[in-house]
């Protein structure tokens, strides 16, 4: 059985070792298995780059953060725009598949590679997707890969922020990753110990955020931890359209709203606020104990549903037990976090505010 494999998107801790139980589980079950790596995401496919992988190549791998095969986004958009010779990404995917006479192909990442992953299965591609990213929102699984690592990292360095917030009675914005949904910052934020959580799903009040960290302060708190998501939205600033919303943005010389709101906190309550970016950090690094057994209980079902000829797929963790969905199904679709999610009613049951105003009863 020839096999494909590849890992596109941002990179994330369990890559490697979610591919060291497919290639385990596909040369002990599926056997005469020879196995193409390519390099670089969707790019080594479009280009044709890979190379042979040995059973010896997946040794060693499950403490391994990163990829082994390298990563590179390339934007879904784009998979069907055409050359100067009239060839797409796609075209060029679809050749390299013939090529080499694949029987499967196995996909590693996020939404915008479950996207591609879906048009290559709709293009008569054998296709198989593992649900890859730190930001936890796949449509159909209740976690991905990755996250629940970057969830312990992100949570320790919220940790840390209390001791110098402390030492100098300090407010402290701390930026998780996650641009448009909230999932890593309020594991993180609840984890972490934070006072405030703003996530870009329940977009934030400045008046509220002002006033509840003066509400502290004068209740005796001597600092404030923020944990604030990297696509947090004032209330304003989700009544624009995308487009809008970034111009503003670009105009201000701003990525991201962590320092305004910081500025404009100081400004208004003469407290001095500080920002800390975790960036990268969140991705790095080994998968913890709990993403090892989740790489391995993920990868090998891959493999057994290679075995099995199951194609068209996503592999997925819901309710306790490993399972899969169709990839036209999810392609397309994300998880945010419901408003009414339990983990926000617990937050707010033990007084975490997330920049909303106050019920007036």
């Amino acid at each position: 059985m020839k096999i494909g494999m590849l890992t596109s998107g941002g990179d994330c801790p369990g890559l490697n070792a979610v591919m060291r139980a497919f290639a385990k589980y596909a040369y002990s079950h599926i056997g005469n298995v020879k196995i193409y790596g390519f390099l670089d995401g969707y790019t080594g496919l479009i280009e044709n780059d890979y190379e042979i992988l040995e059973e010896k190549d997946f040794e060693n791998l499950l403490l391994a953060g990163g990829t082994m095969l390298g990563s590179k986004r390339q934007p879904f958009k784009q998979m069907t725009e055409t050359d100067g010779n009239n060839r797409s990404k796609l075209d060029k995917m679809k050749e390299t598949y013939k090529k080499l006479e694949l029987d499967c192909l196995v996909t590693l990442g996020g939404a915008g590679t479950h996207k591609t992953a879906a048009l290559l299965s709709s293009e008569g591609c054998n296709v198989i997707g593992l649900p890859k990213t730190i930001d936890n929102d796949i449509w159909g699984t209740d976690v991905t890969f990755g996250f629940d690592t970057a969830a312990e990292v992100a949570a320790e360095c919220i940790d840390r922020m209390h001791s110098t917030a402390a030492s100098h009675g300090r407010i402290m914005l701390v930026e998780v990753m996650g641009n448009k949904v909230g999932w890593l910052t309020l594991y993180a934020g609840l984890a972490g110990g934070a006072d405030m959580i703003l996530i870009p799903e329940i977009p934030y009040d400045e008046d509220a955020v002002v006033e509840f960290l003066e509400g502290r302060r004068k209740a005796g708190a001597k600092y404030s931890i923020v944990a604030i998501a990297e696509g947090a939205l004032s209330r304003e600033e989700a009544s624009l359209r995308k487009k809008e919303r970034l111009a503003l943005r670009a105009a201000r010389g701003e990525t991201t709203v962590t320092q305004r709101l910081a500025r404009n906190i100081e400004a208004r309550t003469g407290v001095e606020t500080r920002t800390q970016v975790i960036g990268y950090l969140q991705r790095g690094g080994s998968p913890n104990p709990h993403d090892r057994v989740l790489c391995t209980l993920m990868g090998s079902y891959a493999g057994e549903l290679a075995e099995r000829g199951k194609f068209g797929v996503t592999v997925a963790y819901t309710g306790g037990r490993v399972t899969y969905n169709s990839l036209s199904d999810i392609a397309g679709k994300t998880k945010s976090v419901p408003s009414s999610h339990q983990m926000v009613r617990a937050a707010k049951s033990i007084g975490v505010s997330f920049g909303e105003p106050e019920q007036k009863n």
